[in-house]
């Protein structure tokens, strides 16, 4: 920065006069070398959070142990971990395993796939999560949307009543796709790409997604044998009133006072979150009741279907069963695509929300790396996709877990339950599975957030409703692709169709604001003060020459009230971090037309970059001048300028 007071629109014979205003205009930036350029804008956009600040000025084995400790985070809180955390971890532990159980067997049905197996996916990932994750609240397992899509993207091609070995190794393949995925996304540091959920598309997706798998469990809650295979709301609702023969009353009967019982633990513990293991422990007891009840009228009732028995031991290996080739490979690296980015999504948000309530960090790329390779674990050891889960997450937090020593506890628990008391859940009724997946979706329909995102901005809600309705009317992932396309379109939109403001003075300051936003601001006669409110390049350029050419056409066109006589085009680029080739021949061409109507451009403020590729473009050789780094300034000088002009043309010299 350096301090002039001469312009160039000041003439020879008004240079004392010009002298009473300084002003501050803008020296050019320091030069760097195109590799010292490249390094910066590669280092911001893929590390900006600095991995390596850590290993500055340490010593080789120093280094070392730190770089165990970030690949391996439990190498870092595993040696300080002390016995007084082991019990909290235990209770936590016990507690989220009490509804890993009955959700697990639950949520494989949903998925399609062998109760047994979301039995094993709440075994081998917990234990790999715990090497490799840095969250302490999060409790891995499968999660009902995954495994709804995983289900229904595989059954579009693969029949799981017809074909069931061909669809289970559909599923291990999927998830190995899933996990290969999400580690990449990890090692390559590339977790922008799952931003592009937006909150309005989740919120919308969520909730359809909890309808169509609350309507999916009217087969087992009203006790229908033979139900549609399609997942949209018409074909669900048409299949169910179609069906009313196969109607059971003991199956509604039973299938509605536990979900009752189970929605009114539910409330119970979101009134009173001290009573979190009310809903925690519900689903367990509700399946020992009705196992026990089924079991004690199996001989009056044999309508009630049942799980039947269930393989005993550890999970088995499943390498062998991955698909790498063949006519479904496009299919399972689609549902690998989508389950991964679903989950991926899920299990980062649940862990950054508990990080945030215990004052701690989550490293995104961490998380996506210990979620990719606990799938890609698990794809070899009978397990499908796994995340981290909302529920069993604020269950975790609620008991009062220190550590993924948690997780752990839940892993061994399960362990038990695999080795030793399969044979219990031969009588587990299906209805109750049904209702514990109806009360697990019914909490993600938020209603409250869809009013904020109304009030807040209707664009959104729109693409909220498209989602919502998508997944309703057409399909999960065609609904989550169509709001996905949305905002899009809408980054696009923002993008080409920058936003450009014309700013007044606020009376008595230098301050200077959005004449349309401040109604005391007023415009200042000769000029035309614009702030361009976005970077500028190829997409939107020659939008903003058409949109700064109405402007002062308006201007003219004001019958000289507001804008008597214009002779400046003020810019104020503050908000312009980035042009590109484009952008420096949209100035270039700006100031030729400008000068063909006898206006001056003028910069306010451009940041380091742009003044940079503005100097590269000789867009700046002799006309520095025009620089300022404020509009208060550069319309003080300009004035100024101006008038010793007028003083010094009536009186010559």
């Amino acid at each position: 920065m350096n301090t002039n007071t001469a312009g160039r629109f000041v003439s020879d014979g008004a240079v004392e006069i010009a002298m009473e205003t300084e002003v501050h205009q803008v020296a050019p930036p320091p030069r760097r070398s195109t590799f010292g350029k490249l390094k910066a804008r590669l280092k911001e956009t893929f590390f900006p959070d600095d991995p390596l600040r850590q290993f500055k000025g340490q010593s080789r084995k120093t280094k070392f142990i730190l770089a165990a400790q970030y690949i391996f985070p439990i190498l870092h809180w595993g040696p300080k971990y002390k016995l007084q955390l082991l019990k909290s971890d235990i209770v936590s532990g016990l507690t989220i395993a009490s509804l890993a159980i009955p959700q697990g067997i639950s949520y494989a049905k949903l998925a399609n796939l062998p109760p047994i197996v979301g039995l094993y996916s709440s075994f081998v990932p917990p234990l790999i999560y715990a090497v490799l994750g840095s969250s302490r609240d999060l409790a891995v397992g499968p999660v009902s949307i995954a495994s709804l899509i995983m289900g229904s993207m595989l059954r579009q091609q693969v029949s799981p009543v017809n074909d069931p070995i061909l669809f289970l190794q559909l599923g291990f393949s999927s998830t190995f796709f899933a996990g290969l995925f999400q580690a990449s996304l990890g090692f390559l540091r590339l977790g922008f790409i799952i931003d592009f959920l937006s909150k309005a598309t989740l919120i919308g997706f969520m909730a359809g997604a909890a309808i169509i798998v609350s309507l999916q469990q009217l087969k087992s809650l009203l006790g229908i044998k033979h139900f549609t295979t399609q997942m949209g709301i018409v074909p669900v609702l048409a299949s169910v009133f179609h069906t009313t023969h196969e109607w059971s009353w003991q199956t509604i009967l039973m299938g509605f006072s536990f979900l009752v019982f189970l929605l009114l633990a539910r409330h119970i513990s979101t009134r009173k979150p001290k009573l979190f293991w009310v809903s925690a422990g519900a689903p367990l007891v509700s399946v020992i009741l009705s196992t026990l009840l089924v079991f004690a009228l199996k001989s009056r009732h044999p309508g009630i279907s049942t799980i039947g028995k269930l393989q005993e031991g550890l999970n088995p290996p499943s390498w062998n069963m991955l698909h790498f080739h063949g006519s479904h490979l496009g299919l399972v690296i689609k549902t690998g695509l989508v389950t991964g980015i679903i989950s991926l999504t899920e299990g980062i948000a649940v862990g950054r929300t508990f990080a945030a309530l215990k004052n701690y960090q989550v490293d995104g790329n961490k998380e996506m790396i210990a979620i990719g390779a606990m799938n890609i674990v698990g794809s070899s050891t009978s397990c499908y996709v796994t995340t981290g889960a909302f529920s069993r997450s604020a269950v975790n937090h609620n008991a009062g877990c220190k550590t993924a020593v948690s997780n752990i506890v839940m892993s061994i628990t399960v362990m038990v339950t695999l080795l030793f008391l399969m044979p219990l859940f031969q009588y587990t009724p299906n209805v109750v599975l049904g209702a514990i997946i109806v009360t697990a979706v019914v909490g993600l329909i938020d209603v409250p957030a869809a009013c904020q995102i109304w009030r807040i901005d209707k664009f959104d809600f729109v693409v909220m409703l498209c989602a919502f309705l998508g997944v309703l009317f057409i399909s999960v992932q065609n609904g989550l692709a169509i709001a996905v396309g949305i905002s899009i379109f809408k980054i696009l939109l923002q993008v080409t169709r920058p936003k450009t403001v014309m700013l007044g003075n606020i009376p008595g300051t230098d301050i200077y604001r959005d004449v349309r936003h401040y109604k005391e601001a007023v415009a200042i006669p000769g000029f035309l003060i614009l702030s361009i409110e976005s970077p500028i390049n190829f997409a939107n350029s020659t939008y903003l020459s058409e949109r700064i050419g109405r402007w002062i056409e308006e201007c003219e066109s004001d019958d000289d009230k507001k804008h008597p006589g214009l002779k400046f085009v003020v810019l104020d680029l503050s908000a312009v971090s980035a042009i590109d080739t484009n952008g420096v021949s949209f100035f270039r061409d700006l100031r030729m037309s400008l000068q063909k109507k006898n206006l001056e451009m003028v910069l306010v403020n451009p940041v380091g970059e742009v003044m940079e590729k503005l100097q590269k473009g000789e867009e700046l050789g002799g006309h520095g001048e025009c620089l300022f780094l404020t509009v208060g300034e550069a319309v003080g000088f300009l004035v100024s300028a101006t008038k010793a002009q007028t003083r010094s043309s009536d009186n010559p010299v």
